[in-house]
Formats: structure tokens, sequence, C-alpha cells
């Protein structure tokens, strides 16, 4: 499954695209196949927080970069050869599904999978191996 991300009033992605491993069909379990959109959206947390995780432990060992990789980076803007002095943040998969399922409720983002709009965290997703889910972040208004 393809995740993307948009911000209401921009044309910039907050990142680029990536892949999520497909959640198992829930039919083995004796379901019809689906999932809730919680499901899915703590699916994709846990998925990014176990990401984050070995980001940072990649990190911490410096590695030697090949020309490509100096050029690549060099065309970014930062060249990080690892060894960061950063310290390893501890995040808990849990409390993070909780922010994401909070933030949904509350109205900080939306989520659209395979063009259709989702509102109900209950509400049914039947997944493919093509389907391309995009959060869509909406910008708050500032002011008085």
């Amino acid at each position: 499954m393809i995740i993307a991300t948009k911000t209401l009033g921009s044309k910039k992605k907050l990142f680029a695209d990536f892949s999520v491993p497909l959640p198992p069909n829930r039919s083995d379990e004796g379901g019809d196949g689906g999932m809730t959109l919680a499901d899915v959206i703590e699916k994709v947390v846990r998925h990014e927080v176990q990401a984050f995780r070995q980001r940072q432990t990649d990190r911490q060992f410096i590695r030697a970069l090949t020309a490509t990789e100096i050029d690549n980076a060099i065309e970014k803007g930062k060249v990080v050869m690892g060894a960061s002095e950063v310290g390893i943040q501890l995040i808990d998969e849990d409390q993070a599904v909780q922010a994401a399922l909070v933030a949904f409720e509350d109205g900080l983002y939306l989520v659209a999978i395979d063009d259709e709009l989702y509102k109900n965290l209950d509400q049914q997703v039947f997944l493919t191996d093509d389907s391309r889910l995009t959060f869509i972040r909406l910008t708050m208004l500032s002011g008085a």
C-alpha cells in the first residue's frame, strides 16, 4: 500500500510517498477481509515508529559513503556519515497510535483511500496491493 501526504492549500508534499506492507487478510481469522480505518491508521503508525527506530540505530554507526550517495546528499543539502550525537529518542508505539487516532477524531487530518474520503474510525476499509492511502493535514488558521 502506498502512503502519500498532502496539506490543504499547499502543492508541496509533506514528505515523499512511501510504502507500507499490506496488513494481513482478516478473512483468515473468520472475518470478511476488511478492517476499520482505525486498524489501518494503527498499522501505518506502528510501521513508521519501527522505521524511525531503525533509522536512529543506523545513525549511530559511522559508514563509508559512495560517490553517488555523496552527490545525492549534496543535492539535498546535507551529507551525513552517521555517528549522530543526538541520543536515542524513546517512542511508545501505543501512545503514538493513540495520538494519531485522537488527532483524526479532533479533525487535524483527513484520510482518503483510493480517492474515497473516510470520516469515521469504525468505517470498514478494504485494501488491495495497489491501494493508495493519503493523509491530508488540515492547516489551522491563526490570528485574532
